[in-house]
């Protein structure tokens, strides 16, 4: 079983890339373990006010911390082909060695929408995402050996080549994913499983799919990786944790899929809809550090080992220094 590291989401929608490494350096500081950030264009609504480069800021994060780090997520695919996202995820782990991963996703509009091509269904972005990752894993193991390789496949083509810079060990590969037949795939073809917040039962099915997927493929489930990404609102007060989730993330209240939405503004029409209980199961909006520990700990006895905690709010430090000292002490596996 692995042992259980508590991390810090890094916002780059919320922060300037500067800010976000000093946050995620103080986040070391005061107990915290580890950096995900995310690789969008674009933020979720304007207010949010940011969207930098995550290889940028993760090799940054890389020079001032000491934990693991990794993109959670990106999208090998659309605005990426495989090969590049690979190549990404090899120099930073060949410039870090034994902390990096490669965490993917399916995508969403606001972020791929950009380059101006077909947007397609769900279950065609999911179908892209699975063969890059056997793209990218692929053009790993070859490359390590010292082999060039190529690919013709459903979506991607790859010209013989190999990986250049090659750490000794090539970044596990992490698939995010909320559904059945993607976990289940996930479990078969990636190292490990991230996911967010949801419905204790929902997890269990998860982990349940991913089992049975690692199993067909001759892995054991138990040993692999299971990320968790938990947004919450801490404040002073519940009245500003509130005011916090509501203006700085109001896209945790909207529930319905997202993934086709291509503007920020878009999402800013649709957060004027957005009212205080849509939180509810959804988002845990406290001013007390013990009920985030409660529920913190409630994913941890499910069976995580990676928790990567976002605050919405824009009271990082004292966040920082609050859960530092009352919350992840109390944590464990």
């Amino acid at each position: 079983m692995n042992a259980l590291t508590v991390g810090y989401a890094a916002m780059l929608e919320q922060f300037h890339p500067s800010e976000a490494v000093r946050l995620t350096a103080l986040a070391e500081e005061r107990g915290f373990s580890g950096c995900m950030a995310a690789d969008h264009f674009a933020p979720w609504v304007p207010a949010q006010g940011q969207s930098a480069f995550v290889w940028n800021v993760l090799t940054a994060v890389g020079e001032r911390t000491e934990g693991d780090l990794g993109p959670g997520v990106v999208c090998p695919s659309f605005r990426w082909h495989p090969a590049m996202v690979a190549q990404a995820a090899a120099t930073l782990e060949a410039m870090y060695p034994g902390r990096t991963w490669l965490g993917v996703g399916a995508g969403e509009a606001l972020n791929e929408h950009v380059i101006g091509g077909y947007w397609p269904e769900a279950g065609e972005r999911s179908r892209r995402m699975f063969e890059a990752v056997e793209l990218m894993s692929d053009l790993f193991t070859k490359s390590a050996a010292g082999k060039d390789t190529k690919w013709s496949g459903e979506f991607f083509r790859m010209e013989t080549t190999r990986l250049w810079t090659m750490p000794e060990q090539a970044p596990p590969i992490f698939v995010a994913t909320a559904g059945p037949i993607n976990a289940r795939k996930t479990g078969r073809l990636a190292d490990g499983i991230i996911t967010v917040g949801a419905p204790h039962g929902k997890i269990e099915m998860l982990f349940g799919k991913f089992a049975e997927g690692a199993r067909e493929a001759g892995k054991d489930p138990d040993s692999m990786p299971k990320v968790l990404q938990l947004h919450l609102s801490w404040a002073e007060t519940d009245e500003e944790a509130l005011t916090n989730a509501m203006t700085e993330w109001p896209n945790g209240g909207m529930k319905f899929p997202k993934a086709d939405i291509r503007s920020p503004h878009d999402f800013a029409e649709m957060a004027k809809l957005v009212r205080p209980e849509d939180f509810e199961g959804r988002m845990v909006i406290s001013s007390d550090p013990d009920v985030h520990r409660a529920h913190i700990q409630s994913f941890v006895d499910l069976g995580f080992d990676r928790v990567y905690l976002h605050n919405v709010g824009r009271n990082q430090d004292r966040w920082l220094e609050v859960f530092g000292r009352e919350v992840l002490p109390k944590l464990s596996r």
